[in-house]
C-alpha cells in the first residue's frame, strides 16, 4: 500500500471558516468534510472510495482514493480500479491483483471550479449552522433581557444590533409610545419571540411586555433576583402605568420597601427606562377581596361582591373616593382588572354619605377585629352593619361576642 504524503494545505480555500462563534470543533470538522465529500461525488459519481481527513485547526485537508488492482488492461472503471503496473509505480512496488491500492489526491488540481464549487457548499453549510445555532441560542433566552445599539431606525421598526453584531428587531408595537430612537443609542428590551421560518431567525424584542418590567425589577432589586421577594403578578399599560403585586418569603423583608428603595432609588431607575411610566408596588395576598382592595389603591373601598365563579367584583365606594379608584382615563382600574383577573365594576354607594371608616374606631375595637373584616371587604360601619350577624362570624371567622360588642359600638355611633 502507498505511503501517505503530506497532507494538501487548503488554507487559503476554507481559513475565514476556522474560527466560528457558535459552531463546535466536531461539528465544523463534520461539515468541511461532507463539503469535501459533496464535490468528489459530483466529480467521480460516488464518494464511497475517498477518505478525507480535515484539520481545521491547521487549515488543511488529506484526500484518498482507495482503488482496487486488477491486471494490466482490466482496467473496467478508473475510479473504482488501477492496473497492477500503475499501482506498482504509484509508490506501492509489492502490492499484488486483489489488494486495495491507496492514492492520494491533490484536490487543488481539479483546477479553479472545483475548488470554487467547494467554497460555495462550505458557505452555504456553514452559514445553515450559524443560523441554526442564533435561533437555538436566542430561543433558549426568551423572555429575557438583551442590550443592543440603534442601527437604524425605520418607520415601522428599529434594527439594533448585540455585542456579537446579531440583529433585533424592535417593531413599532413593542415600542412604548414615548420612546425616541437614533443611531448608536443603546436600547434594553426583552426577547419577545425568535422565528425560524425558510431557516432565517427572526428575533423580535419588546419593551412593552409585562416580562420587561420583570427582569427590569430583577437587575434593580437584589432580593427578587436572589428568589426572597417573587413577583406574583404584574399589569402594565406602557408609558402610562404599571401595578406589581410582590411577595417576601421572608418575614424580615418588606417587599413594598425593597422594591421601591431608599427614598425610592430602585424604582427610580425602572421609572426612567420606561419613560416615566407610574409605577404602582403593592404587597400580594391569596385574600382575592384584600387584593382587590390593594389593586385599587390609592381609592378607598366601604365593600365588596364577589361572585367567584364568574370572577366579577361589585366594588362600592364613597362619592369622593370612585374617581380614585377609576383613575385618569380608567387607568386604576383596568390596571387593577389585569393584575387580579377579576372583572371589576365600581358603584357610588349613596349610603355612605355619611359612614365611618372602620380605622376610626380603633381605640374602641381591636385593631385585628378591623383587619379581618376589611380582608372580607368591610371597610366601613355602615358596611358591616348592612351584613347579617352569622355572616360576620363565619366570613371574618369573629367570635360571636366579639361581633356583637362591635355592632353594638358601631350602631351606637350613629344613634348618636
Amino acid at each position: 500500500m502507498a505511503k501517505r504524503e503530506e497532507a494538501v494545505n487548503m488554507t487559503e480555500q476554507f481559513a475565514e471558516f476556522k474560527e466560528l462563534k457558535d459552531i463546535d470543533k466536531t461539528t465544523l470538522i463534520s461539515v468541511l468534510e461532507e463539503s469535501f465529500r459533496s464535490v468528489l461525488s459530483k466529480m467521480f459519481g460516488n464518494d464511497d472510495n475517498f477518505d478525507v481527513i480535515v484539520n481545521p485547526d491547521k487549515g488543511d485537508c488529506e484526500i484518498y482514493q482507495n482503488l482496487e488492482v486488477v491486471e494490466d488492461g482490466e482496467v473496467e472503471n478508473p475510479n473504482k480500479q488501477i492496473s497492477l503496473s500503475d499501482a506498482q509505480a504509484d509508490d506501492d512496488p509489492d502490492c499484488e491483483v486483489g489488494e486495495e491500492h491507496t492514492r492520494k489526491i491533490d484536490f487543488a488540481k481539479f483546477g479553479r471550479r472545483a475548488i470554487l464549487n467547494l467554497r460555495q457548499t462550505l458557505a452555504s453549510k456553514i452559514l445553515d449552522l450559524q443560523k441554526d445555532a442564533i435561533y437555538n441560542k436566542f430561543k433558549a433566552l426568551e423572555g429575557q433581557l438583551v442590550a443592543g445599539e440603534v442601527y437604524q431606525v425605520w418607520k415601522r421598526e428599529v434594527l439594533l444590533l448585540d455585542d456579537d453584531k446579531n440583529e433585533l428587531l424592535l417593531p413599532k408595537e413593542e415600542q412604548i409610545p414615548t420612546d425616541i430612537y437614533r443611531k448608536g443609542d443603546v436600547v434594553r428590551a426583552v426577547i419577545e419571540k425568535v422565528d425560524n421560518t425558510n431557516n432565517n431567525p427572526k428575533i423580535i424584542v419588546s419593551r412593552t411586555s409585562q416580562n420587561f418590567l420583570r427582569r427590569l425589577f430583577e437587575q434593580e432589586v437584589p432580593e427578587i433576583h436572589d428568589g426572597l421577594i417573587v413577583i406574583r403578578a404584574v399589569a402594565r399599560i406602557p408609558g402610562e402605568r404599571a401595578k406589581i403585586a410582590v411577595e417576601s418569603y421572608d418575614d424580615r423583608i418588606d417587599p413594598v420597601g425593597a422594591c421601591v428603595g431608599v427614598k425610592g432609588a430602585r424604582i427610580h431607575g425602572i421609572v426612567r427606562e420606561l419613560r416615566n411610566e407610574n409605577i404602582d408596588v403593592i404587597n400580594y395576598t391569596t385574600n382575592s377581596q384584600l387584593l382587590i382592595q390593594r389593586a385599587l389603591s390609592p381609592a378607598k373601598i366601604s365593600s365588596i361582591r364577589m361572585d367567584e365563579e364568574s370572577k366579577h367584583v361589585e366594588v362600592f365606594l364613597r362619592p369622593e373616593e370612585v374617581s380614585l379608584a377609576i383613575g385618569k382615563g380608567g387607568l386604576n382600574i383596568k390596571l387593577a382588572s389585569i393584575l387580579t383577573g377579576y372583572s371589576i365594576d365600581v358603584y357610588r354607594d349613596v349610603e355612605t354619605e355619611e359612614d365611618i371608616y372602620l380605622d376610626e374606631f380603633k381605640d374602641e375595637v381591636d385593631e385585628w377585629v378591623i383587619e379581618a373584616l376589611k380582608n372580607v371587604g368591610l371597610a366601613t360601619a355602615k358596611s358591616v352593619l348592612r351584613t347579617p350577624r352569622q355572616d360576620l362570624i363565619d366570613r371574618a371567622d369573629l367570635e360571636e361576642d366579639t361581633v356583637d360588642n362591635l355592632l353594638n359600638i358601631l350602631r351606637a355611633e350613629f344613634e348618636e
